[in-house]
Protein backbone atom coordinates (compact mmCIF):
# COMPACT_ATOMS: atom_id res chain seq x y z
CA UNK A 1 0.00 0.00 0.00
CA UNK A 2 1.11 3.44 -0.60
CA UNK A 3 1.61 5.48 2.04
CA UNK A 4 1.30 9.71 1.39
CA UNK A 5 0.97 12.68 3.89
CA UNK A 6 -1.67 13.56 5.84
CA UNK A 7 -4.14 16.64 4.51
CA UNK A 8 -2.52 19.16 7.13
CA UNK A 9 0.80 18.33 6.54
CA UNK A 10 0.10 18.66 2.51
CA UNK A 11 -1.72 21.78 3.16
CA UNK A 12 1.09 23.59 6.02
CA UNK A 13 3.96 22.09 3.16
CA UNK A 14 1.59 23.95 -0.01
CA UNK A 15 2.02 27.10 1.59
CA UNK A 16 5.49 27.83 1.83
CA UNK A 17 7.39 28.97 -1.15
CA UNK A 18 8.85 26.69 -3.84
CA UNK A 19 12.23 27.73 -5.16
CA UNK A 20 13.90 26.67 -8.38
CA UNK A 21 16.35 24.80 -6.84
CA UNK A 22 17.58 21.01 -7.36
CA UNK A 23 17.92 18.78 -4.67
CA UNK A 24 19.41 15.63 -4.21
CA UNK A 25 18.98 12.62 -2.05
CA UNK A 26 19.98 9.67 -1.31
CA UNK A 27 20.53 6.70 1.76
CA UNK A 28 23.97 4.66 1.55
CA UNK A 29 25.63 2.84 4.29
CA UNK A 30 28.15 4.19 6.70
CA UNK A 31 30.22 4.28 9.98
CA UNK A 32 30.76 7.82 10.64
CA UNK A 33 33.39 8.65 14.11
CA UNK A 34 31.79 10.92 16.44
CA UNK A 35 33.74 13.84 15.53
CA UNK A 36 31.85 13.98 12.34
CA UNK A 37 28.87 13.42 13.43
CA UNK A 38 26.67 13.45 16.49
CA UNK A 39 28.66 11.11 19.11
CA UNK A 40 25.00 8.85 19.78
CA UNK A 41 24.45 8.49 16.16
CA UNK A 42 24.53 4.63 14.81
CA UNK A 43 27.69 2.73 14.86
CA UNK A 44 27.16 0.89 11.51
CA UNK A 45 23.88 2.52 9.87
CA UNK A 46 22.63 4.51 6.86
CA UNK A 47 23.02 8.19 6.19
CA UNK A 48 20.59 9.81 5.19
CA UNK A 49 21.54 13.17 2.81
CA UNK A 50 19.32 16.41 1.35
CA UNK A 51 21.84 18.64 -0.57
CA UNK A 52 20.47 21.21 -1.93
CA UNK A 53 22.17 21.00 -5.44
CA UNK A 54 21.89 25.34 -6.20
CA UNK A 55 23.03 26.56 -3.53
CA UNK A 56 26.01 23.74 -2.63
CA UNK A 57 24.87 23.06 0.91
CA UNK A 58 23.30 19.82 3.14
CA UNK A 59 19.71 21.24 3.99
CA UNK A 60 19.13 17.63 6.28
CA UNK A 61 21.25 14.86 7.24
CA UNK A 62 20.06 11.85 9.78
CA UNK A 63 21.73 8.43 10.40
CA UNK A 64 19.77 5.60 10.86
CA UNK A 65 20.30 2.02 11.59
CA UNK A 66 20.11 -0.34 8.30
CA UNK A 67 16.68 -2.05 9.25
CA UNK A 68 15.28 1.58 9.47
CA UNK A 69 12.16 1.55 6.67
CA UNK A 70 11.84 3.84 3.56
CA UNK A 71 9.45 6.47 5.88
CA UNK A 72 12.97 7.62 7.42
CA UNK A 73 13.82 9.34 3.78
CA UNK A 74 11.04 11.31 3.75
CA UNK A 75 11.45 12.28 7.50
CA UNK A 76 14.40 13.73 6.70
CA UNK A 77 13.03 15.65 3.40
CA UNK A 78 10.39 17.22 5.35
CA UNK A 79 13.13 18.72 7.83
CA UNK A 80 14.73 20.00 5.26
CA UNK A 81 11.87 21.57 3.64
CA UNK A 82 10.47 23.27 6.98
CA UNK A 83 13.64 23.44 9.08
CA UNK A 84 16.33 23.21 7.00
CA UNK A 85 20.41 23.60 8.10
CA UNK A 86 21.95 27.11 8.14
CA UNK A 87 22.09 29.15 5.94
CA UNK A 88 18.71 27.35 4.21
CA UNK A 89 15.19 29.12 4.32
CA UNK A 90 12.25 26.83 4.86
CA UNK A 91 11.09 25.86 1.04
CA UNK A 92 9.79 23.52 -1.34
CA UNK A 93 12.09 22.54 -4.31
CA UNK A 94 10.74 22.63 -8.00
CA UNK A 95 12.75 19.00 -8.36
CA UNK A 96 14.63 16.03 -6.55
CA UNK A 97 16.78 13.67 -7.79
CA UNK A 98 17.70 10.48 -6.49
CA UNK A 99 19.62 7.19 -7.64
CA UNK A 100 17.45 4.58 -6.31
CA UNK A 101 14.59 3.82 -8.28
CA UNK A 102 12.91 2.04 -5.41
CA UNK A 103 13.26 5.40 -3.34
CA UNK A 104 12.06 7.41 -6.41
CA UNK A 105 9.01 5.79 -6.44
CA UNK A 106 8.15 5.19 -2.88
CA UNK A 107 8.47 9.30 -2.86
CA UNK A 108 6.51 9.75 -5.66
CA UNK A 109 3.71 8.11 -3.67
CA UNK A 110 4.65 10.12 -0.12
CA UNK A 111 4.86 13.33 -1.85
CA UNK A 112 1.29 13.54 -3.71
CA UNK A 113 0.37 17.12 -4.86
CA UNK A 114 3.48 18.78 -3.64
CA UNK A 115 4.20 19.57 -7.43
CA UNK A 116 7.47 18.10 -6.33
CA UNK A 117 9.25 16.34 -9.73
CA UNK A 118 11.13 13.60 -8.51
CA UNK A 119 13.46 12.41 -11.25
CA UNK A 120 16.15 9.08 -11.13
CA UNK A 121 19.87 9.56 -11.98
CA UNK A 122 22.71 7.46 -11.99
CA UNK A 123 25.32 9.56 -9.95
CA UNK A 124 24.41 12.35 -7.07
CA UNK A 125 27.79 14.64 -7.56
CA UNK A 126 27.84 16.55 -4.76
CA UNK A 127 26.65 13.76 -2.31
CA UNK A 128 29.38 12.09 -3.77
CA UNK A 129 31.69 14.55 -3.04
CA UNK A 130 30.39 14.77 0.76
CA UNK A 131 30.78 11.13 1.13
CA UNK A 132 34.47 11.31 -0.30
CA UNK A 133 35.25 14.00 2.36
CA UNK A 134 33.40 11.94 5.50
CA UNK A 135 35.77 9.11 4.64
CA UNK A 136 39.04 11.62 4.14
CA UNK A 137 38.01 12.66 7.85
CA UNK A 138 37.16 9.04 9.06
CA UNK A 139 40.52 8.11 7.92
CA UNK A 140 42.35 11.47 9.12
CA UNK A 141 41.12 10.58 12.70
CA UNK A 142 43.67 10.12 15.28
CA UNK A 143 43.68 7.20 16.98
CA UNK A 144 43.36 7.62 21.49
CA UNK A 145 46.78 5.11 21.16
CA UNK A 146 49.37 4.83 18.64
CA UNK A 147 48.36 1.51 16.82
CA UNK A 148 51.82 -0.50 17.60
CA UNK A 149 51.90 0.42 21.21
CA UNK A 150 48.35 0.02 22.47
CA UNK A 151 47.89 -3.58 23.37
CA UNK A 152 51.02 -3.44 25.11
CA UNK A 153 49.70 -0.07 27.09
CA UNK A 154 46.51 -1.44 28.46
CA UNK A 155 48.62 -4.58 29.09
CA UNK A 156 50.24 -2.81 31.44
CA UNK A 157 47.18 -0.97 32.66
CA UNK A 158 45.80 -3.99 33.80
CA UNK A 159 48.81 -5.20 35.37
CA UNK A 160 48.35 -1.84 37.06
CA UNK A 161 45.02 -3.29 38.27
CA UNK A 162 46.37 -6.20 39.67
CA UNK A 163 48.91 -5.10 41.31
CA UNK A 164 46.53 -2.69 43.14
CA UNK A 165 48.65 0.09 44.65
CA UNK A 166 45.93 2.45 45.85
CA UNK A 167 45.41 -0.54 48.62
CA UNK A 168 48.72 0.97 49.49
CA UNK A 169 49.30 4.42 48.44
CA UNK A 170 47.01 7.31 49.19
CA UNK A 171 47.10 10.39 46.78
CA UNK A 172 49.72 12.34 48.81
CA UNK A 173 52.08 9.95 48.54
CA UNK A 174 53.84 9.97 46.07
CA UNK A 175 56.50 8.03 44.00
CA UNK A 176 59.26 9.64 41.78
CA UNK A 177 59.97 7.70 38.41
CA UNK A 178 63.18 9.44 36.37
CA UNK A 179 63.21 9.00 32.80
CA UNK A 180 65.32 11.48 31.22
CA UNK A 181 63.74 10.55 27.97
CA UNK A 182 61.76 12.21 25.38
CA UNK A 183 62.16 15.64 27.16
CA UNK A 184 61.12 14.20 30.32
CA UNK A 185 63.20 14.28 33.17
CA UNK A 186 61.16 12.82 36.28
CA UNK A 187 57.50 11.94 36.30
CA UNK A 188 55.77 11.94 40.06
CA UNK A 189 52.82 9.09 40.26
CA UNK A 190 49.99 10.30 42.80
CA UNK A 191 47.96 7.00 42.77
CA UNK A 192 43.98 7.39 43.12
CA UNK A 193 41.35 4.98 44.91
CA UNK A 194 42.02 4.35 48.13
CA UNK A 195 38.59 5.67 48.72
CA UNK A 196 36.87 3.56 46.11
CA UNK A 197 35.64 6.36 44.43
CA UNK A 198 37.64 6.35 41.17
CA UNK A 199 41.02 3.80 40.54
CA UNK A 200 43.74 5.45 38.19
CA UNK A 201 47.44 6.83 37.93
CA UNK A 202 48.50 10.83 37.61
CA UNK A 203 51.73 11.06 36.16
CA UNK A 204 52.99 14.79 36.89
CA UNK A 205 55.94 16.15 35.02
CA UNK A 206 56.71 18.55 37.71
CA UNK A 207 56.48 18.73 41.41
CA UNK A 208 55.28 22.33 41.09
CA UNK A 209 51.93 21.06 38.87
CA UNK A 210 51.76 18.48 41.91
CA UNK A 211 52.14 21.33 44.25
CA UNK A 212 49.62 23.80 42.75
CA UNK A 213 47.02 21.27 42.29
CA UNK A 214 46.75 20.02 45.52
CA UNK A 215 46.95 23.79 47.04
CA UNK A 216 43.76 24.77 44.50
CA UNK A 217 41.70 21.40 45.19
CA UNK A 218 42.13 22.71 48.70
CA UNK A 219 41.19 25.84 48.60
CA UNK A 220 38.11 24.59 46.12
CA UNK A 221 37.05 23.17 49.10
CA UNK A 222 36.88 26.31 50.64
CA UNK A 223 35.53 28.59 47.99
CA UNK A 224 33.93 26.22 45.80
CA UNK A 225 33.30 27.37 42.36
CA UNK A 226 36.36 27.08 40.17
CA UNK A 227 37.27 23.52 40.42
CA UNK A 228 37.13 22.74 36.96
CA UNK A 229 39.81 25.45 36.07
CA UNK A 230 41.92 23.69 38.82
CA UNK A 231 41.54 20.81 37.20
CA UNK A 232 42.53 22.19 33.55
CA UNK A 233 45.43 23.66 35.33
CA UNK A 234 46.99 19.87 36.04
CA UNK A 235 50.66 19.00 33.70
CA UNK A 236 50.60 15.29 33.71
CA UNK A 237 49.97 12.33 31.89
CA UNK A 238 47.12 10.06 33.07
CA UNK A 239 45.44 6.47 33.42
CA UNK A 240 42.20 6.11 35.02
CA UNK A 241 39.37 3.11 34.96
CA UNK A 242 36.09 3.30 33.46
CA UNK A 243 32.78 0.79 33.57
CA UNK A 244 32.47 -0.80 30.05
CA UNK A 245 29.32 -1.72 30.26
CA UNK A 246 27.36 -0.12 27.63
CA UNK A 247 24.17 -1.59 28.29
CA UNK A 248 23.98 0.35 31.44
CA UNK A 249 20.35 1.80 32.35
CA UNK A 250 20.37 5.50 32.06
CA UNK A 251 18.06 5.66 34.78
CA UNK A 252 20.93 4.83 36.38
CA UNK A 253 23.15 7.26 36.05
CA UNK A 254 23.29 8.78 39.57
CA UNK A 255 24.37 5.16 41.12
CA UNK A 256 27.82 5.23 42.64
CA UNK A 257 29.60 1.88 40.98
CA UNK A 258 32.52 0.71 42.84
CA UNK A 259 34.95 -0.67 40.18
CA UNK A 260 36.71 -2.95 42.52
CA UNK A 261 33.28 -4.53 42.18
CA UNK A 262 32.77 -5.54 38.46
CA UNK A 263 34.35 -8.25 37.10
CA UNK A 264 37.28 -7.50 34.83
CA UNK A 265 35.80 -7.57 31.26
CA UNK A 266 33.47 -4.87 32.09
CA UNK A 267 36.99 -2.24 32.83
CA UNK A 268 38.29 0.04 30.12
CA UNK A 269 41.51 1.73 30.77
CA UNK A 270 41.73 5.81 29.51
CA UNK A 271 45.01 7.28 28.56
CA UNK A 272 45.25 10.89 28.38
CA UNK A 273 47.00 14.54 28.98
CA UNK A 274 46.17 17.61 30.56
CA UNK A 275 48.55 20.49 30.18
CA UNK A 276 47.31 24.16 31.04
CA UNK A 277 47.67 25.62 27.28
CA UNK A 278 46.33 22.37 25.75
CA UNK A 279 43.42 21.34 28.03
CA UNK A 280 42.07 17.86 28.63
CA UNK A 281 43.40 15.47 25.46
CA UNK A 282 42.33 11.83 25.77
CA UNK A 283 45.01 11.17 23.02
CA UNK A 284 48.86 9.94 23.70
CA UNK A 285 50.89 10.33 20.85
CA UNK A 286 53.68 8.22 20.43
CA UNK A 287 56.72 9.28 22.72
CA UNK A 288 53.79 10.27 25.47
CA UNK A 289 52.67 6.95 25.02
CA UNK A 290 56.30 5.84 25.39
CA UNK A 291 56.94 7.92 28.76
CA UNK A 292 53.35 6.09 29.99
CA UNK A 293 54.59 3.02 29.10
CA UNK A 294 57.67 2.74 30.97
CA UNK A 295 56.51 4.33 33.78
CA UNK A 296 53.77 2.46 34.11
CA UNK A 297 56.16 -0.97 34.07
CA UNK A 298 58.68 0.67 36.23
CA UNK A 299 55.62 1.80 38.97
CA UNK A 300 53.93 -1.50 38.89
CA UNK A 301 57.44 -3.30 39.57
CA UNK A 302 58.06 -1.36 42.40
CA UNK A 303 54.56 -2.10 44.04
CA UNK A 304 55.55 -5.92 43.72
CA UNK A 305 58.97 -5.60 44.66
CA UNK A 306 58.29 -3.45 47.73
CA UNK A 307 54.56 -4.39 48.66
CA UNK A 308 55.15 -5.25 52.44
CA UNK A 309 57.33 -2.00 53.67
CA UNK A 310 54.60 0.07 51.80
CA UNK A 311 52.21 -1.15 53.64
CA UNK A 312 54.07 -0.36 57.00
CA UNK A 313 55.48 2.98 56.23
CA UNK A 314 56.90 5.41 53.28
CA UNK A 315 60.00 6.08 54.63
CA UNK A 316 63.08 6.19 51.29
CA UNK A 317 62.64 3.51 49.49
CA UNK A 318 64.70 3.59 45.50
CA UNK A 319 64.63 1.31 42.81
CA UNK A 320 66.41 0.80 39.16
CA UNK A 321 64.93 -0.67 37.05
CA UNK A 322 65.71 -1.85 32.92
CA UNK A 323 62.49 -1.33 30.61
CA UNK A 324 62.50 -2.58 27.54
CA UNK A 325 60.16 -0.64 25.53
CA UNK A 326 57.96 -2.21 22.44
CA UNK A 327 59.46 -1.58 19.19
CA UNK A 328 57.26 -0.40 16.06
CA UNK A 329 59.85 -2.44 14.26
CA UNK A 330 59.24 -6.16 14.43
CA UNK A 331 63.19 -6.84 13.20
CA UNK A 332 64.58 -4.30 15.30
CA UNK A 333 65.58 -5.46 18.84
CA UNK A 334 64.48 -3.12 21.50
CA UNK A 335 66.52 -1.28 23.74
CA UNK A 336 66.00 -1.01 27.29
CA UNK A 337 65.81 2.37 29.09
CA UNK A 338 67.22 2.18 33.06
CA UNK A 339 64.41 3.82 35.08
CA UNK A 340 64.89 4.97 38.71
CA UNK A 341 61.93 4.70 40.91
CA UNK A 342 61.89 6.24 44.52
CA UNK A 343 59.56 7.64 47.75
CA UNK A 344 59.77 10.82 48.16
CA UNK A 345 58.75 10.97 52.29
CA UNK A 346 59.62 14.83 52.27
CA UNK A 347 56.90 15.71 50.03
CA UNK A 348 54.79 13.48 50.98
CA UNK A 349 55.00 14.94 54.37
CA UNK A 350 54.60 18.56 52.69
CA UNK A 351 51.59 17.93 50.58
CA UNK A 352 50.26 16.12 53.75
CA UNK A 353 50.58 18.84 55.48
CA UNK A 354 48.59 21.06 53.53
CA UNK A 355 46.04 18.51 53.36
CA UNK A 356 45.78 17.73 57.28
CA UNK A 357 46.67 21.48 59.64
CA UNK A 358 47.57 20.38 62.61
CA UNK A 359 48.05 23.27 64.40
CA UNK A 360 46.73 24.01 67.62
CA UNK A 361 44.31 26.22 66.96
CA UNK A 362 42.19 24.31 64.33
CA UNK A 363 42.95 21.21 67.27
CA UNK A 364 41.05 23.33 69.43
CA UNK A 365 38.68 23.92 66.88
CA UNK A 366 37.73 20.53 65.87
CA UNK A 367 37.52 19.29 69.53
CA UNK A 368 34.56 22.01 69.83
CA UNK A 369 32.40 20.21 67.64
CA UNK A 370 30.00 18.55 69.81
CA UNK A 371 27.80 15.56 68.47
CA UNK A 372 25.21 15.82 71.49
CA UNK A 373 22.63 18.02 69.92
CA UNK A 374 20.49 15.73 67.57
CA UNK A 375 19.05 12.74 69.33
CA UNK A 376 20.26 9.41 66.98
CA UNK A 377 16.91 7.72 66.20
CA UNK A 378 15.91 11.63 64.78
CA UNK A 379 14.25 11.92 61.18
CA UNK A 380 16.99 14.11 59.03
CA UNK A 381 16.27 15.28 55.84
CA UNK A 382 17.35 18.47 53.34
CA UNK A 383 14.50 20.28 51.54
CA UNK A 384 12.75 23.19 51.39
CA UNK A 385 9.52 25.16 52.58
CA UNK A 386 7.18 27.28 50.82
CA UNK A 387 7.47 31.57 51.82
CA UNK A 388 3.76 31.13 53.01
CA UNK A 389 4.95 28.46 55.30
CA UNK A 390 7.86 30.67 56.49
CA UNK A 391 5.68 33.27 57.28
CA UNK A 392 3.17 30.91 59.24
CA UNK A 393 5.82 29.79 61.23
CA UNK A 394 6.79 32.95 62.00
CA UNK A 395 3.47 33.40 64.09
CA UNK A 396 2.43 30.21 64.68
CA UNK A 397 5.87 28.43 65.91
CA UNK A 398 6.69 27.88 69.65
CA UNK A 399 10.34 29.50 68.80
CA UNK A 400 11.32 31.68 65.64
CA UNK A 401 14.76 33.19 65.15
CA UNK A 402 15.45 35.49 62.71
CA UNK A 403 18.35 37.91 62.43
CA UNK A 404 16.99 39.56 59.13
CA UNK A 405 14.41 38.99 56.76
CA UNK A 406 15.54 36.39 54.08
CA UNK A 407 15.36 37.18 50.22
CA UNK A 408 12.30 35.76 49.51
CA UNK A 409 13.57 33.91 45.73
CA UNK A 410 13.34 30.77 44.40
CA UNK A 411 10.45 28.09 45.69
CA UNK A 412 10.86 28.92 49.35
CA UNK A 413 13.90 28.47 52.17
CA UNK A 414 16.10 25.82 52.18
CA UNK A 415 15.84 23.95 55.63
CA UNK A 416 17.63 21.23 57.53
CA UNK A 417 14.38 19.21 59.13
CA UNK A 418 15.03 17.39 61.95
CA UNK A 419 12.07 15.79 63.51
CA UNK A 420 11.95 13.51 66.93
CA UNK A 421 9.55 13.31 70.06
CA UNK A 422 8.14 16.12 71.54
CA UNK A 423 10.55 16.14 74.68
CA UNK A 424 13.42 16.21 72.55
CA UNK A 425 12.51 18.68 70.61
CA UNK A 426 12.08 21.01 73.51
CA UNK A 427 15.54 20.09 74.73
CA UNK A 428 17.19 20.59 71.21
CA UNK A 429 15.18 24.06 70.97
CA UNK A 430 16.13 25.00 74.57
CA UNK A 431 19.63 24.03 73.99
CA UNK A 432 20.09 26.06 70.63
CA UNK A 433 18.74 29.09 72.95
CA UNK A 434 21.04 28.85 75.37
CA UNK A 435 23.16 29.11 72.87
CA UNK A 436 22.22 32.02 71.53
CA UNK A 437 20.63 30.92 68.44
CA UNK A 438 22.02 29.85 65.58
CA UNK A 439 23.92 31.99 62.90
CA UNK A 440 24.11 29.74 59.88
CA UNK A 441 24.62 25.97 58.22
CA UNK A 442 27.39 24.21 56.48
CA UNK A 443 28.67 21.30 55.40
CA UNK A 444 32.41 19.99 55.97
CA UNK A 445 34.36 17.25 54.47
CA UNK A 446 35.00 14.28 56.80
CA UNK A 447 36.79 10.71 56.43
CA UNK A 448 37.15 7.16 57.89
CA UNK A 449 40.69 6.23 56.42
CA UNK A 450 39.61 2.68 58.37
CA UNK A 451 36.71 2.05 56.45
CA UNK A 452 37.98 4.04 53.56
CA UNK A 453 34.65 6.17 53.38
CA UNK A 454 34.50 9.84 53.10
CA UNK A 455 31.72 12.03 54.11
CA UNK A 456 29.59 15.38 54.25
CA UNK A 457 29.11 16.52 58.07
CA UNK A 458 26.28 18.61 58.43
CA UNK A 459 27.34 21.46 60.86
CA UNK A 460 25.26 24.18 63.05
CA UNK A 461 26.82 27.05 64.14
CA UNK A 462 25.45 29.07 66.99
CA UNK A 463 25.82 32.75 68.14
CA UNK A 464 28.48 31.68 71.01
CA UNK A 465 30.92 29.90 68.37
CA UNK A 466 29.52 26.40 69.63
CA UNK A 467 29.04 24.09 66.44
CA UNK A 468 26.69 20.67 66.58
CA UNK A 469 27.35 18.19 64.16
CA UNK A 470 23.66 17.04 62.97
CA UNK A 471 24.36 14.58 59.95
CA UNK A 472 26.72 12.05 58.38
CA UNK A 473 26.17 11.42 54.17
CA UNK A 474 28.18 9.49 52.17
CA UNK A 475 29.52 11.49 49.50
CA UNK A 476 28.68 8.32 47.32
CA UNK A 477 25.15 8.11 47.86
CA UNK A 478 23.33 9.60 45.14
CA UNK A 479 20.06 10.38 47.04
CA UNK A 480 22.31 13.03 49.40
CA UNK A 481 24.22 14.37 46.13
CA UNK A 482 21.18 15.23 44.76
CA UNK A 483 19.78 16.94 47.73
CA UNK A 484 22.74 18.98 48.32
CA UNK A 485 23.03 20.24 44.93
CA UNK A 486 19.35 21.08 45.17
CA UNK A 487 20.54 22.86 48.45
CA UNK A 488 23.45 24.68 46.98
CA UNK A 489 21.36 25.84 44.26
CA UNK A 490 18.44 27.16 46.62
CA UNK A 491 21.03 29.16 49.07
CA UNK A 492 22.31 30.74 45.92
CA UNK A 493 19.08 32.10 44.64
CA UNK A 494 17.88 33.32 48.74
CA UNK A 495 21.35 34.63 49.19
CA UNK A 496 22.38 32.40 51.83
CA UNK A 497 19.71 32.14 53.67
CA UNK A 498 18.53 28.86 54.98
CA UNK A 499 16.92 27.36 58.19
CA UNK A 500 16.51 24.60 60.44
CA UNK A 501 12.70 23.40 61.43
CA UNK A 502 12.40 21.33 64.85
CA UNK A 503 9.61 19.24 64.70
CA UNK A 504 7.66 16.67 66.60
CA UNK A 505 5.41 13.86 65.38
CA UNK A 506 8.60 11.32 65.05
CA UNK A 507 6.48 7.93 65.92
CA UNK A 508 3.06 9.60 64.18
CA UNK A 509 2.05 8.90 60.87
CA UNK A 510 3.60 12.40 60.33
CA UNK A 511 6.35 10.35 60.58
CA UNK A 512 8.85 12.49 58.02
CA UNK A 513 6.26 14.77 56.65
CA UNK A 514 5.39 16.63 59.95
CA UNK A 515 2.55 19.27 59.83
CA UNK A 516 2.47 22.84 60.38
CA UNK A 517 1.14 21.93 63.54
CA UNK A 518 4.02 19.49 64.40
CA UNK A 519 6.70 22.03 63.74
CA UNK A 520 7.71 23.56 66.84
CA UNK A 521 10.55 26.13 66.15
CA UNK A 522 12.10 27.77 63.07
CA UNK A 523 15.99 29.21 63.12
CA UNK A 524 17.45 31.37 60.60
CA UNK A 525 20.96 31.81 59.15
CA UNK A 526 23.23 31.86 56.66
CA UNK A 527 24.50 28.83 55.07
CA UNK A 528 27.94 28.06 55.63
CA UNK A 529 31.14 26.85 53.62
CA UNK A 530 33.83 24.81 54.64
CA UNK A 531 36.08 28.05 55.48
CA UNK A 532 33.50 29.64 57.40
CA UNK A 533 33.14 26.85 59.28
CA UNK A 534 36.68 26.68 59.73
CA UNK A 535 37.27 23.06 61.02
CA UNK A 536 39.45 21.61 58.06
CA UNK A 537 39.04 17.94 57.05
CA UNK A 538 37.91 15.95 59.65
CA UNK A 539 39.05 12.62 60.16
CA UNK A 540 37.49 9.64 62.26
CA UNK A 541 40.02 8.42 64.71
CA UNK A 542 39.59 5.52 67.02
CA UNK A 543 39.15 5.76 70.56
CA UNK A 544 41.21 3.63 73.33
CA UNK A 545 40.63 2.87 76.37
Amino acid sequence: MTMSLNSATRRRLQQLDQISSVWEGDRRPFSPPSSVLEPNCESNGECILWVDGSQGVVRAMDVVSQDTGPEAIVRTLLRAIEHPNSPGKPARPQKIVVRSREIQFFLRGALQELDIAIDYVPQLPLIDELYRSFEDSIEAQTPKLPPQYAQALNQKAFEIWHSAPWELLEEHQIISIELNQWDIGTLYASVMGMLGMEYGVLLYRSEESLKQFRAKVLLEEELPGNLEEAFLQQDCLFLTFDSDDEDEDEDDEDEIIDLADLPLDELQPSFGNIHPLEGLRSVLYEEEALAMYVALDSLNRFIKDERDRLSVDLSHIKHKYKISIPSSNAQAKPKPIAVTVTTMPQLTAELEEMTFDDDSEEMSIVQSLRDDLIPEDSFLSLGVVSWEMVDFLRKGAIYHQEASNPTQAGDGLPVILIQTSRPKAMTIITSIQEAGGITGIGFNPGADPFEEESYDLGVLKTEKGEMFLFGEFLDRDPVHIAARKKWDERCKKTQGYCGLIVARGLMGASRGKPHLKDMMALFVGQSLSPKDLGIGMLQLMPQFE
